[in-house]
């Protein structure tokens, strides 16, 4: 029987073939569970079809795993596979798979992801928030805009920093909304993402909610003061 210290001399000399075996063999679900970790854990592209494999296993944490190392190997044969995964019946899997095609970034994963936002879990929801703006793609962007309106700040704090991956005309007017957010974090990242984008013509609303901040949030204001002046001087040099 194969133990935990056998799979970590395995995955010192990088013993696949020893791996694989053990992927497809070993009845201890906790084991198989381990090796498709440490697969993912040295990047073993040669395994991307027994990982694939794996999204199917009965067993959801093995499901998690194998979403989690096809992401860290980043092979672009698992995208399919991996938007199917989109739809488990675990929010762990669902949140891993949206962390893998956000990883791997592959634009046939946008619609998908954009789709699967109705999810209910706020974990997974994050992450694919996050993907969208990994994948940079601009059909997001009106799908991203609209969860600003939802109630969890954390989810609008990393929406907001996805919209300034993207960075449209349509992520830029909802940025400069987000300026005036409840919540200082989601203002804050609306300021970092502005000031990424470097469009002069949202100075002035960084100016103005400088302005009317009033020492109300120190890191807002360092934050709105940086954006101003990383904006000018990368115009100016331009």
């Amino acid at each position: 029987m194969i133990s935990r210290n056998d799979l970590e001399k395995m995955k010192k000399y990088q013993d696949i073939a020893g791996l694989i075996t053990t992927l497809k063999t070993s009845a201890d679900k906790k084991i198989r569970e381990k090796v498709a970790y440490i697969l993912g854990d040295i990047r073993a592209d040669n395994c991307v079809d027994d990982l694939i494999n794996c999204l199917d296993d009965d067993y959801w944490p093995i499901r998690k795993a194998a979403a989690l190392s096809l992401g860290r190997i980043r092979n672009p044969e698992a995208v399919p596979a991996l938007i199917e995964l989109l739809n488990d019946e675990y929010w762990h899997v669902r949140e891993n798979a949206a962390l893998a095609l956000g990883a791997i970034g592959d634009k046939r994963a946008v619609i998908p992801i954009i789709k699967a936002l109705k999810d209910g879990s706020l974990n997974v929801k994050c992450e694919l928030v996050e993907a969208l703006g990994n994948l940079g793609d601009t059909k997001a962007s009106k799908h991203l805009s609209e969860i600003l309106g939802e109630d969890d700040f954390l989810l609008r704090a990393c929406t907001v920093t996805s919209l300034g991956k993207i960075g449209d005309d349509v992520a830029l007017k909802s940025l400069v909304r987000s300026l005036q957010d409840e919540s200082y974090l989601v203002r804050v990242n609306a300021t970092h993402a502005l000031g990424t984008i470097g469009d002069e013509n949202t100075i002035a609303y960084l100016e103005e909610a400088l302005n009317s901040s009033k020492g109300e949030s120190h890191e807002f204001e360092i934050a709105l003061k940086k954006a101003i002046e990383h904006i000018k001087s990368r115009n100016k040099s331009e």
